[in-house]
């Protein structure tokens, strides 16, 4: 009875030996294997930029008298600079002077004339007295007509003196100071419309059979992702780079977030649809002699399984060869440490 528990002991301790050795169950996160249809993307850099963006010149020559500051907001219409009015006002005063001297002038010829006329019915006043009455009655009228023109160009020059903001924006730059002279065309000030942004990329001429104007793309930047819509193709390719500029519109609110000259990622098609067999991104495991990913079975054992990876679209990509199923599931988390054969445990809520 002694030696049968002698020999006992031995089996026992090799039973718990191997029980210790028995990797424990890993947590693991899963997604299924898909068969869908698969439109293979490529990631591209771009850059956001407002739709308006404009540096503002001085309407007329003068002294500047006020530049709005950089980063002031302003609206449609309010000013942007103002230029010292003065000299302007007083040669408006000088012209409709000399306008309502014109037409002084022309209302006694009128008199004149009609006077004339009367006197020629009875052969009191000569052809010449009225012929050159009437020219210089012409004359007048002539001469108020550019009297009133010339009130008219110089009433648009002092509307010019104050630099209207021509759309809702911001002041992103002040290029001269208050109190200097200028001269009609010199650069004052720089407005950015920071609500009206569009995103642009230059995109090898390759893709352009897949892009269409008004599909939806996917754009991301900063943390915040969003689709949307292709604005204009300008199929207009460079020589050298052999790409040709794209156009997204974004959504107004997204200048919470986004702001001109940011850099963007686009994820653009490259093929058109069609049914393929696709993966989650972070079921990939790459290694020297191949990629790989982890398939876990009924029985939650883990099995490394080789695959051959085709095109990407946003999280997941196509398999061009593998044994995997529709309907498999692969680790998406907890895969890379996993032993062939361990036991897993899948956390998916």
């Amino acid at each position: 009875m002694k030696s049968q528990s002698l020999l006992l002991i031995p089996a026992l301790m090799i039973s718990s030996q191997l029980w210790a050795a028995e990797p424990p169950a890993s947590p693991v996160t899963v997604e299924s294997v898909k068969q869908t249809a698969f439109t293979p993307t490529v990631d591209l850099v771009g850059s956001i930029y407002s739709q308006h963006n404009v540096k503002l010149t001085a309407g007329v020559a003068g002294r500047l008298d006020w530049v709005a500051e950089p980063g002031t907001f302003l609206q449609k219409g309010e000013a942007v600079a103002k230029l010292d009015q003065l000299p302007l006002k007083l040669q408006q005063a000088e012209q409709q002077a000399q306008l309502k001297r014109a037409d002084i002038n022309v209302k006694y010829l009128q008199r004149e004339l009609a006077r004339l006329k009367e006197l020629r019915q009875t052969n009191s006043a000569s052809a010449f007295q009225l012929d050159q009455t009437q020219s210089q009655y012409d004359l007048a009228l002539a001469d108020m007509e550019i009297a009133r023109v010339k009130l008219q160009q110089l009433d648009d020059q002092l509307s010019r003196t104050h630099l209207l903001a021509p759309f809702d924006g911001v002041v992103t730059e002040r290029l001269r100071e208050a109190g200097g002279e200028v001269n009609r065309g010199e650069l004052l000030a720089s407005m950015l419309d920071t609500e009206n942004l569009e995103a642009r990329l230059y995109v090898p001429v390759k893709y352009l059979p897949f892009i269409k104007q008004g599909k939806e793309v996917l754009l991301k930047s900063a943390g915040q992702q969003l689709q949307a819509q292709v604005k204009a193709i300008i199929p207009a390719a460079d020589m050298r780079s052999q790409s040709f500029e794209l156009r997204v519109s974004l959504p107004r609110d997204i200048n919470q977030y986004w702001t001109a000259g940011q850099l963007i990622t686009a994820s653009l098609p490259v093929q058109p649809p069609s049914q393929a067999l696709t993966v989650h991104r972070d079921a990939l495991i790459l290694r020297r002699d191949g990629t790989y990913v982890v398939v876990i079975d009924e029985q939650n054992k883990a099995h490394r399984e080789p695959v051959i990876v085709g095109e990407g679209h946003q999280e997941w990509v196509s398999i061009k060869q593998s044994n995997l199923k529709p309907g498999d599931r692969v680790a998406v988390r907890g895969a890379e440490r996993l032993q062939e054969g361990q036991e897993v445990a899948i956390t998916n809520s």
